[in-house]
């Protein structure tokens, strides 16, 4: 993302990877023992680093096991390294992606490495949020220009005298460091190092109804739990954030794509059909990482519960 945890084998096969936490897999090192296997009904996601792009993966992967036959393999991988490893054909396909045009030209446009697979159905959007109690107490904390009158509300010890603005992990693409410099504010950001240390600070900090501003995005089940108000930053232009040393504007509402690889599009059959044909909502999204991230449910089981809940959403995106 241009930010976004566990992650289970899959059931009935054997000598599978698996990747728990929020740590990110070389994948020039790490590959699907089934990617690439000629006739093998195999298939092998890219699961990104938060909870909605595994419960992206899981439904799919549920719907290819139990409904297709396909084996299925998940590996996890950070946003950049991921295309890398769809270009190889060591993973074919990522289901959500935030937007990195550097990559789609390098391997969509020039090397055709990869294909567009479609929207996901779900608009995602990044954003610095502070807790909604807060933002009843003090109105105009949610205009940018107002942060700086409450830093030392949101000073933590990390933050070196300075008001912390709290970010995950530090392989997400932000440009929150840039916005603090350029639009001179009295911030630190502060790397909580995944999506589910961030959202622990973050829960700890309602607890106690403690002032916070954070870098957080939409979709998220968080919002049910600890509901925020957005900070407005300046206003997104077309191309405001082309250059990442001067970002001085907002993040954009992006909707989210996916890519497969060229070759698994043109080859993989029926699998390749389904996760063209995959789209969803952000309510169907939430409904998922909420059972996976609050309710402790396994993605498969979570996956399981959705798929019975929603049959004519999935049945839709079988191929005839």
């Amino acid at each position: 993302m241009r930010l976004r945890t566990t992650y289970t084998a899959v059931a009935g096969v054997s000598a599978l990877l698996l990747l728990t936490g929020c740590g990110a897999a070389d994948m020039t090192q790490q590959a699907s023992p089934f990617a690439n296997a000629q006739g093998a009904r195999t298939v092998t996601l890219s699961v990104q680093s938060w909870v909605g792009a595994q419960a992206n993966v899981a439904v799919a992967q549920y719907v290819l096991e139990h409904e297709m036959g396909y084996r299925v393999d998940t590996v996890q991988v950070d946003e950049v390294p991921a295309w890398d490893a769809l270009s190889q054909g060591r993973v074919d396909a990522i289901l959500e992606d935030w937007g990195h045009p550097d990559q789609e030209k390098r391997y969509v446009e020039d090397k055709k490495t990869i294909a567009p697979g479609g929207d996901l159905g779900v608009t995602g959007h990044i954003g610095w949020y502070v807790p909604t109690y807060f933002a009843k107490q003090h109105p105009d904390v949610t205009d940018w220009k107002n942060l700086d009158k409450y830093a030392d509300r949101m000073r933590t010890p990390e933050s070196g005298g300075k008001g912390q603005l709290l970010d995950g992990s530090p392989s997400y693409v932000t440009n929150d460091k840039a916005l603090v410099d350029n639009l001179h504010l009295n911030y630190q950001v502060v790397f909580a190092g995944s999506e589910a240390a961030q959202i622990t600070q973050m829960k700890q900090f309602a607890k106690e109804e403690k002032p916070f501003l954070t870098y957080w995005y939409s979709p998220q089940w968080l919002f049910e739990k600890v509901p925020m108000t957005e900070v407005k930053l300046p206003a997104y232009k077309e191309g405001c954030d082309a250059d990442a040393a001067k970002v001085a504007c907002a993040y954009p509402h992006t909707p989210l794509q996916k890519y497969l690889n060229a070759d698994f599009a043109k080859t993989g059959g029926k699998a390749a059909a389904l996760l063209k044909n995959f789209k969803w909502t952000t309510e169907d999204q939430n409904e998922v990482s909420l059972m996976i991230a609050n309710d402790k449910l396994t993605a498969q089981e979570a996956a399981k519960e959705w798929v019975e809940r929603h049959p004519s959403t999935w049945r839709a995106w079988l191929p005839s």
